[in-house]
């Protein structure tokens, strides 16, 4: 059955390049499943590597990594070629390439106005893509049926022998009822089960928030790779936050953390739809711009023209943009100084508005934060764009295979290859 995740997947958070160390008494085949999965791993992120880094890079000898990876060519995960350019004399190192255009597992993700489903390839390529608009007031579960359909779609053109290793789902979990009130609900279990059941051919579903998915995704592949304390501020109509401390995505009880949008900044500021006063998101949020800019607050188009209009000058945009940016600055202050991560990661709407205010966002940040907070923090701009939420749900759905790649890569039978 699917379920929500709640805590980082077994590779996300570690350094991918070195196996886990060894389990106290573990067998000979639970170490060569472990180190077939490093082995893996390390070219899923890394891509095309040669036998020579492998060796260096994981700490095992030459004979080992040549036997593991001779067991992931057996088991259709991987393909081993000579380099077609030899820098030196001898015999050249096998080049190790993740099977991108075999291995495959589904990404989805519920937008707050699309709905889009990928098929991700080992090694993180998006094979596929298709996207339809998701209509107002659509609930994430009456969304099931027309992501199962674009599913479906894509499924036309795979090959036979392409192998579906499993599929992730993200959701923005705050919605809004057409009197604009903000609910809260928590809706992964369910769409996990739904879609688990509308898409039969699929091995299971993981859900998980949208804003920690796409946190992941840039902890592992984006711009915050190998940053093990950092938060991801994700902004569409709402602002919420994936926070890693330590490797570990903060879940929360019952998935329920990173609502910093709700997060209470100004006492005598605008009601929120949550039913409090002066949230966060009130004062940055795409609503926010649009209001200091004299547009229609709820006109999400508009976002864009005023941040154009900014950059090129115009007077009460650029106002906007600095009113919008100053507050900002304030609850990221407030956060630093609780969660002390080495990055801020600005994604989603708020990565255009962080990059249009980002000297008025850095001067808050330069005195309200405590010293040991702020010298080493960085603030960056996300590097996946729309693409990290897809990019995220994909590695959740890798992560079993990844975790035991023989037992899932061939076809879903126990693998019988020998030990290395």
């Amino acid at each position: 059955m699917g379920a929500p995740i709640r805590s980082r997947p077994a590779g996300v958070g570690r350094n991918p390049e070195s196996p886990l160390p060894p389990v106290p008494g573990a067998s000979q085949e639970e170490i060569r499943r472990q180190n077939l999965g490093a082995v893996l791993r390390y070219v899923h992120l890394h891509g095309p590597t040669s036998r020579a880094e492998l060796t260096s890079r994981l700490g095992l000898n030459r004979s080992t990594i040549g036997a593991l990876a001779a067991d992931l060519v057996a088991g259709g995960l991987v393909t081993e070629d000579v380099p077609t350019t030899a820098r030196r004399a001898g015999r050249p190192s096998l080049v190790v390439s993740p099977r991108s255009d075999r291995v495959y597992a589904h990404a989805l993700s519920i937008d707050a106005d699309r709905l889009r489903a990928a098929r991700v390839g080992l090694g993180g390529r998006i094979l596929d893509l298709r996207e339809v608009a998701r209509p107002g007031g659509m609930s994430a579960v009456d969304a099931v049926r027309p992501l199962a359909d674009l599913v479906r779609d894509m499924e036309r053109s795979v090959a036979p022998d392409a192998l579906l290793v499993g599929g992730a789902v993200a959701v923005t979990d705050t919605t809004r009822t057409p009197d604009g009130r903000i609910r809260v609900a928590s809706v992964e279990a369910t769409l996990g089960a739904a879609l688990e059941a509308e898409l039969t051919a699929c091995p299971g579903f993981v859900a998980g928030d949208l804003a920690d998915i796409a946190g992941l995704a840039e902890h592992v592949r984006g711009v915050a790779a190998g940053v093990d304390d950092l938060i991801y501020l994700h902004g569409d109509v709402g602002i919420s936050a994936g926070i890693i401390v330590g490797g570990r995505l903060m879940a929360g009880h019952r998935g329920h953390s990173g609502k910093v949008g709700h997060m209470v900044v100004n006492p005598n500021g605008l009601p929120c739809g949550c039913g409090s006063r002066g949230c966060w998101e009130t004062e940055i949020g795409e609503a926010a711009l649009l209001r200091h800019a004299g547009r229609d607050p709820g006109d999400r188009a508009a976002v864009a023209e005023v941040l154009r209009a900014a950059a090129d000058g115009d007077s009460t945009a650029r106002a906007a943009v600095e009113q919008v940016a100053e507050w900002l600055g304030f609850g990221v202050a407030n956060l630093v100084n609780v969660v002390n991560p080495d990055a801020v990661v600005f994604g989603g709407s708020l990565r255009d508005i962080f990059t249009a205010g980002a000297d008025t966002v850095r001067r808050r940040l330069d005195t309200m934060p405590l010293p040991g907070a702020r010298e080493h923090l960085r603030l960056r701009a996300a590097a996946l764009g729309r693409d990290a939420v897809l990019i995220g749900a994909a590695e959740l759905a890798f992560d079993k295979l990844l975790a035991d790649p023989l037992n899932v890569g061939v076809a879903g039978q126990t693998e019988t290859a020998t030990p290395a």
